[in-house]
C-alpha cells in the first residue's frame, strides 16, 4: 500500500509505502498525487518512506515507478528516500547516477533529518 503523506511544503510529493506495493497503489495514489504536483510546479521534490512493514513490489508497481521517474526526469528537483531495506538503498546508491535530481538516502531513524533535508 502507498500512503500519500500531506504534511509537507506544495512543491513536494511525499509518500509512505507499507506492506506489499502493488500497480494499483501507484493508478489509484502516487501517480494522482505526483502527476499533480508536476501540473503546478517547475520542479518537484519527492519524499519516498519506505515503512518497516514493507514486504516488496508487485512486477506491475515497479514498471510504474520507473515509468514517473524517467517521464518526468528533469522535473525532479530534489529526492529523498527514506529506508532500512538494503535492496533498496542498493538500487538508489545504483540508479541515482542517472537521476538529474540531488538524492539522498536516510534511515528509518533519519525520519525527521528527511523531511528537512528535502523541504530546504
Amino acid at each position: 500500500m502507498i500512503e500519500l503523506l500531506t504534511d509537507f511544503p506544495d512543491n513536494i510529493a511525499a509518500f509512505r509505502c507499507k506492506g506489499q506495493v502493488t500497480k494499483a497503489d501507484y493508478a489509484k495514489v502516487l501517480l494522482p498525487a505526483a502527476l499533480e504536483k508536476l501540473r503546478t510546479h517547475d520542479k518537484v521534490r519527492l519524499y519516498y518512506e519506505v515503512d518497516q512493514d514493507f514486504s516488496g513490489f508487485d512486477p506491475g508497481a515497479m514498471w510504474e515507478d520507473f515509468k514517473v521517474g524517467i517521464e518526468h526526469l528533469a522535473r525532479w528537483d530534489k529526492i529523498a528516500v527514506v529506508t532500512d531495506v538494503e535492496w533498496i538503498r542498493s538500487a538508489v546508491r545504483f540508479f541515482s547516477f542517472l537521476i538529474p535530481a540531488t538524492t539522498k538516502l536516510f534511515s528509518r531513524s533519519e525520519a525527521a533529518q528527511a523531511r528537512t533535508w528535502v523541504s530546504a
